[in-house]
């Protein structure tokens, strides 16, 4: 497969966005209710996001076919960054999902500064958490019940990577 653009999102990728946010397995393993309209999708993403919000998205074929966001907290918390990440259903396991975080993380090491990167996941978000932890993230803790998924509580692990800790083990 051809390797990705990524890039900044743009307002006019607002349309591409919601379809991808509407999903029902994009949606499944994120946080987002169903129903997501374009002009939700605008405010959201470009109305309401501050300076401290990086939007990016994963083009190919001139497709947008994945989303990225990191956004820096403020204050105490001026070092830290929390990241979401989704994938087009059908075009999961190409790759798409390790360039946008490869991405993330070089900014957020290389030009914001941030020292830990927090998440989310879905515990039984399996290809997700491997992806984490190939890239340094680790299982913080459990919030159990914590997210309402058709009907059902799920729980969810805390993800983080902190900057310069050893690599994980294994794959040596």
């Amino acid at each position: 497969m051809t390797e990705p653009l990524i890039r900044a999102a743009e307002r006019s990728d607002a349309p591409a966005l919601a379809r991808l946010f509407n999903q029902p397995s994009y949606r499944h393993g994120t946080m987002r209710l169903p129903f997501e309209t374009q002009e939700m999708v605008e405010k959201r993403l470009f109305d309401r996001a501050g300076d401290t919000t990086l939007l990016l998205v994963a083009e190919l074929d001139g497709a947008v076919l994945g989303s990225a966001g990191l956004t820096r907290w403020t204050g105490r918390r001026s070092h830290v960054g929390l990241l979401g990440i989704g994938v087009d259903e059908a075009h999961r396991r190409r790759g798409i999902g390790r360039a946008l975080m490869a991405a993330l993380i070089d900014t957020a090491d290389n030009w914001f500064g941030l020292r830990r990167i927090e998440l989310e996941v879905n515990v039984d978000n399996e290809a997700a958490i491997a992806l984490y932890t190939s890239l340094g993230f680790e299982i913080e803790g459990r919030e159990r019940q914590a997210i309402l998924r058709d009907g059902v509580l799920v729980d969810s692990f805390r993800m983080a990577r902190l900057k310069d800790a050893p690599p994980p083990a294994g794959d040596d």
